[in-house]
């Protein structure tokens, strides 16, 4: 199969264009450009139905305009779209960001990655803000300590101390539901 530049594919246009206008055979024509470009020449169906458009009127020896697929259906539209999307709530997944903005799954990937510059990280630990009760409870806690503290002596001798951490107990989600997405600028999840 040979491949073409695109001025190969030119020039060998204006060539059939130039023997149909002489009245030359599909037949002839195909020798003549095979002769000349050699292994890089048409195959015969190419040039066949070359020759026959230039016979039925045709003048360009440009490519048709194509319909269908469009090359990329990444407009700036899209972008924002899926940027405010993102901004609302980065926890969306990439099929349903593609969904709602209805563009394919690839399309919304390569825009996220490439376009937003933006990644998915799992947080393996989330963390939470504590509700009002809970700080009123650990502000107590501490405070009836200072008290205990102040009121016995021999109450800190008492005491085991120990690495401490204040952890609140939770649920925790899935590494899938804690990943969100995320670029150089974000804040850590």
């Amino acid at each position: 199969m040979a491949i073409f530049t695109m001025d190969q594919r030119k020039e060998q246009r204006v060539f059939i264009k130039f023997y149909a206008n002489l009245g030359k055979s599909a037949t002839e024509t195909l020798k003549m450009i095979q002769q000349r470009f050699g292994d890089q020449s048409l195959s015969r169906t190419q040039v066949f139905q070359c020759q026959t458009r230039f016979k039925t009127g045709r003048t360009s020896i440009d490519d048709d305009e194509h319909t269908g697929r469009t090359k990329s259906c990444t407009t700036p539209e899209t972008v924002a779209r899926i940027q405010e999307l993102i901004r609302q709530d980065r926890l969306w997944t990439i099929r349903d960001i593609a969904e709602e903005v209805e563009v394919g799954y690839g399309t919304c990937q390569r825009v996220l990655t490439e376009e937003l510059g933006m990644h998915r990280v799992a947080a393996k630990f989330v963390p939470r803000f504590l509700t009002a009760d809970q700080k009123q409870q650990r502000v107590n806690f501490c405070t009836e300590l200072r008290q205990l503290a102040s009121d016995d002596e021999t109450f800190l001798s008492r005491v085991i101390i120990g690495d401490e951490s204040w952890v609140y107990g939770y649920d925790p989600d899935t590494k899938r539901q804690s990943s969100q997405w995320k670029n150089l600028k974000s804040p850590r999840p």
